[in-house]
């Protein structure tokens, strides 16, 4: 589906000779930048980077999102507004300011985004036929500042999350647990000689995320096309990082991973490749039985067999279901916390 036109608001609404466009390639080394300063500034380190950007602006995951930059007089990158139509009724919200900028232009400049956003989400849900859509933006905790624009812009905080990650080692490649009996752990298979998945598996993997996401805090059903298509559209996505766990020969479990190439810390130094855990779902007529312990040691295992040095994921910090002591147990600590902010917004007429 391609994204609602959006007609820009005035620009007096912007400071003084300050534009507003959509970014094309020759803007994504600028919207890279200003979001290794935002990340620095809020998070205390920078992760940006240009492979993932030119996927989300200009790549495989631009049919589904809606950008606009937005420049000073003397052209610098000062803003950037995101908004991913990411299933029926939920828009992902980004908007990045710049941290250099004084107060008496980040505060006109931050209002003029988020009322964009807005207006852009308006015409997402006008878009799908919907009456309403949510606003789903985020923040790094403690980042006072996008708390502080957010509640303004009538948002909400709902839910923290965990940002964790844990270490791996090259003996981990072949030292670790079996799984219980009767329950095996596969990646999805592959058809013939040009390698794309059997439909069969990508539909368990699909069909058993969405049972074991159902009661999950804001779960939206995504159909299947919707589903294979945002996982695709990741640069980090390979097809041999989709595992299937199997419990006495049916499919039970599910996990995406995604490679995180390794780049610079904040002192310059390289960083080696990563793995990260996209989902992880178990059926729930499977729970008990070691499943997710299985297939994040199946992840685990796959990592070192490269050479990565980690394995990250995110978890509910509010989740009645324990997970994090899951995580914890098998080595997993947060790295950092993230917030989610809502907002409900009506569709946009006509």
């Amino acid at each position: 589906m391609s994204s609602p036109e959006v007609t820009t608001p005035p620009l007096s609404a912007l400071p003084s000779g300050w534009t507003s466009q959509e970014p094309t390639d020759h803007d994504v080394e600028d919207l890279v930048r200003l979001l290794r300063r935002h990340e620095k500034q809020a998070r205390g380190w920078p992760g940006a980077d240009s492979e993932q950007v030119t996927a989300d602006v200009t790549g495989r995951g631009a049919a589904m999102r809606t950008h606009w930059l937005i420049r000073d007089p003397e052209g610098a990158a000062r803003a950037w507004v995101s908004c991913h139509d990411r299933a029926a009724g939920r828009v992902l919200v980004g908007v990045t300011i710049d941290p250099e900028l004084d107060a008496d232009l980040a505060e006109p400049v931050a209002a003029y985004c988020f009322g964009l956003a807005e207006q852009i989400s308006a015409g997402i849900a006008a878009d799908r036929g919907l009456a309403a859509t949510q606003m789903d933006s985020g923040a790094f905790q403690d980042d006072e500042r996008q708390d502080r624009w957010l509640k303004a812009a009538g948002f909400t905080l709902v839910r923290t999350w965990w940002q964790m990650e844990r270490p791996v080692t090259p003996e981990e490649a072949t030292e670790h647990p079996e799984p219980r009996e009767g329950v095996v752990v596969r990646r999805v298979r592959r058809d013939g000689a040009v390698g794309l998945p059997e439909d069969a598996d990508l539909h368990a993997v699909h069909e058993i995320l969405e049972e074991s996401f159902a009661d999950h805090f804001n779960n939206y059903r995504e159909t299947f096309e919707e589903f294979l298509t945002r996982l695709r559209a990741d640069p980090g996505h390979r097809w041999d990082h989709w595992w299937v766990a199997e419990v006495d020969g049916r499919p039970a479990g599910a996990l995406v991973g995604t490679k995180v190439t390794g780049r610079l810390d904040a002192d310059g130094n390289p960083v080696p490749d990563g793995s990260y855990v996209e989902y992880i779902g178990v059926h729930s007529s499977a729970r008990g039985r070691g499943v997710a312990k299985a297939l994040l040691w199946a992840v685990i295992a796959d990592a070192a067999a490269r050479g990565r040095n980690r394995v990250g994921l995110e978890v509910d910090a509010q989740s009645p279901t324990g997970a994090d002591g899951l995580y914890t147990s098998l080595g997993w600590e947060t790295s950092y916390v993230t917030e989610s902010w809502h907002k409900d917004v009506a569709a946009s007429a006509g």
